[in-house]
């Protein structure tokens, strides 16, 4: 036998400067809002002061999501990227790209290094195939290590794949919706990664 639940009524907000006519959406809401919790005595007023905080905490991230630039948007999503790179190859267990050295994950001493630089070939920012771990020491302070790169590379994607990155001229222009969805994308797939390796 099922219990058919009525819906509630329509009540009338207590706070006498109120009086709005609202759905109660738990069993004794005498008040429409957190604004009028507040209002209506100092019983309510830490789970309306609460509310209200999380409520403005939402509204403050919206408006700062608006006011980001284009490039704001681009740092965020090489950073997911990144991100993304980082925990791939360590994943995997893979040495440095370049010097074929194990990796220290333990600090902050792994980049993500492009084989074709981003200033260069900026439509190959986002390329899987053109960017893998590496030591900051050759990433940074030899400039890629580009030569010793180019071997690691072709030992792990191959000649072919070096070739077409090699040959690769395309212009890609982004737009911010693009590149808010490719910075959600590798957020998703760093956290899946890193999910993963806990289980």
């Amino acid at each position: 036998m099922t219990i058919e639940r009525k819906p509630a009524k329509p009540k009338k907000c207590r706070v006498a400067t109120c009086r709005a006519s609202f759905v109660p959406a738990r069993m004794g809401q005498a008040v429409c809002s957190p604004a009028c919790a507040l209002v209506d005595g100092p019983r309510h007023a830490p789970k309306a002061r609460k509310a209200l905080d999380q409520i403005e905490r939402a509204e403050i991230k919206v408006r700062k999501e608006k006011l980001k630039s284009r490039g704001d948007h681009m740092r965020e999503a090489q950073q997911a990227f990144n991100e993304y790179i980082r925990a791939r190859d360590q994943a995997a267990g893979h040495p440095c790209i370049s010097s074929g050295k194990p990796l220290d994950w333990s600090g902050n001493a792994v980049d993500a290094g492009h084989y074709r630089s981003v200033g260069s070939a900026p439509h190959l920012r986002f390329d899987e195939r053109n960017c893998h771990a590496q030591s900051k020491q050759d990433n940074r302070f030899l400039s890629g290590n580009a030569v010793d790169y180019r071997i690691g590379l072709i030992a792990r994607i191959g000649q072919e794949a070096v070739d077409a990155l090699e040959s690769d001229q395309s212009v890609r222009k982004y737009t911010a919706e693009e590149i808010k969805a490719i910075k959600a994308k590798y957020r998703a797939m760093t956290k899946e990664l890193k999910k993963g390796e806990a289980a």
